[in-house]
């Protein structure tokens, strides 16, 4: 299994615009009388709805307590001055920096600019057709002065980040927690839908402070036999090492069998039943490396594979969150704005304030072989959950590649799915068979459309 999972800079907003004199229950996409609660399973007889199978996200996470004792100790040893203040500093670069800009991007850019500084020229040079060869040569080096500093100005200057001993110590304060929150969000769903899957080896491309191993450990520590922990940072490799080992370099490592490496195995035959890759594609300098990587990963993939939503990690047979392995249906849209979920969770108590934290992230996991569970086409929630008197809105991907909005009532729609859809969060899955799509004026009925007395 391989799985991608990156932080999303994208804020979802929940608010709808009401229509004036069209109720929104009117925007409806499961046809009251045809779709239906998935019960193949029989869940409804031995499960309540609040615990439908659909359920996928996480109560609040907390990191183990031998990790937070070991970074605690850790900080102890090392104090970092001004620690919360420079948490919050990198964690908001971190949330705002982008990819660099691409070679090609550059060249376009260029062109387009050069173009229009020719255009402001023009008039200047009219009458000025006998110029000698030494000042043409002028005009073509000043024309590539303005266009150099106007793109110094407008391009995003992008540098990758080297870790020492320090700003290693101020980003496990800042993002540990929070990367083991996202990760252990997606492998609780791995195993709450596939629970016989019981993985021997875990590939962590990326591994920074190991935070990958320690929610693979508490999602299959008993199968688990084999952890490969790749960084190119040696120093974040040592405080992995370290925090495995409780703060204290002489101690034994309270995860066994984890070996660290700055370089992918070079073997082809070496495989791996889950390999990941959280946050870390974004550190590589270009599209083409990003690909690379991904196909390598792939390679090495035994079972899931996991990484960041985008169009060069979307391939293969898409376990989550995408009920369907058509193409990405938010990437069609004018303004492109990939799936983004939410998990809770505890920050550390000597960082920042105890009040919970939410980290918002993008995922995908991708699997190799055949998916043959039924509740795959179960469409997916993917803004949060609206609850109403009487009626909730869910937006959803579908199992067709479309995106749905869905008004789901007792009276239209039975109530085992309006209380399915009632107990359901944002990025769970709606146990609903038959969904099917009308057009809005189809579903617009005459009670709707007449107004009221």
């Amino acid at each position: 299994m391989a799985v991608t999972i990156q932080r999303s800079n994208r804020v979802t907003c929940a608010a709808r615009i009401y229509l004036e004199g069209i109720s929104l229950r009117t925007l409806a996409t499961i046809i009251p009388g045809i779709a239906r609660v998935d019960n193949l399973s029989e869940f409804l007889e031995t499960v309540p709805h609040r615990e439908h199978p659909g359920i996928t996200s996480l109560k609040t996470v907390r990191l183990p307590s031998q990790l937070a004792d070991a970074a605690q100790a850790v900080l102890e040893k090392h104090p970092v001055s001004q620690l919360a203040e420079r948490t919050l500093q990198i964690s908001t670069y971190l949330w705002s920096r982008k990819r660099p800009v691409e070679d090609e991007t550059l060249r376009t850019k260029a062109a387009e600019l050069e173009q229009k500084f020719l255009e402001k020229m023009a008039p200047l040079s009219a009458g000025h057709e006998s110029l000698d060869p030494l000042q043409v040569e002028e005009q073509k080096e000043n024309l590539r002065r303005q266009v150099l500093a106007k793109l110094r100005k407008t391009t995003y200057h992008w540098q990758p980040l080297n870790y020492d001993k320090e700003l290693s110590l101020v980003y496990m304060a800042a993002r540990m927690n929070g990367v083991y929150a996202a990760v252990s969000r997606a492998f609780h769903e791995i195993k709450k839908r596939v629970p016989e899957f019981q993985p021997y080896s875990l590939l962590d491309f990326g591994s920074g402070t190991g935070s990958v191993t320690w929610a693979a450990h508490q999602a299959w520590g008993e199968s688990l036999k084999e952890y490969m922990c790749i960084d190119s940072s040696s120093v974040m490799n040592k405080l992995a090492d370290l925090l495995l080992r409780g703060g204290s370099e002489s101690s034994p490592s309270h995860i066994n069998a984890v070996y660290f490496r700055q370089f992918l195995p070079v073997s082809p035959k070496v495989k791996f039943d889950v390999v990941s890759s959280a946050f870390s594609l974004n550190d590589l300098p270009s599209q083409a490396e990003r690909i690379s990587t991904v196909q390598t990963l792939w390679r090495k993939t035994g079972s899931y594979l996991g990484a960041k939503v985008s169009r060069e990690s979307r391939s293969g047979i898409v376990f989550a969150p995408c009920p369907h392995d058509l193409p990405c249906p938010k990437f069609a849209q004018k303004t492109i704005l990939p799936c983004n979920f939410i998990q809770a969770y505890h920050p550390l108590p000597y960082t920042s304030k105890q009040d919970l934290k939410l980290e918002k992230f993008s995922y995908v996991i991708l699997q190799k072989g055949e998916y043959t569970g039924i509740e795959r086409s179960w469409p997916r929630i993917v803004e949060p959950v609206l609850r109403r008197p009487r009626h909730v809105h869910c937006h959803l991907c579908c199992s067709d590649g479309t995106l749905q909005h869905a008004v789901i009532t007792a009276k239209k729609h039975t109530k085992d799915l309006y209380r399915c859809a009632r107990s359901s969060n944002w990025g769970d899955r709606l146990p609903v068979s038959n969904l099917e799509t009308e057009k809005e004026s189809e579903n617009l009925s005459e009670s709707d459309n007449l107004p009221s007395t």
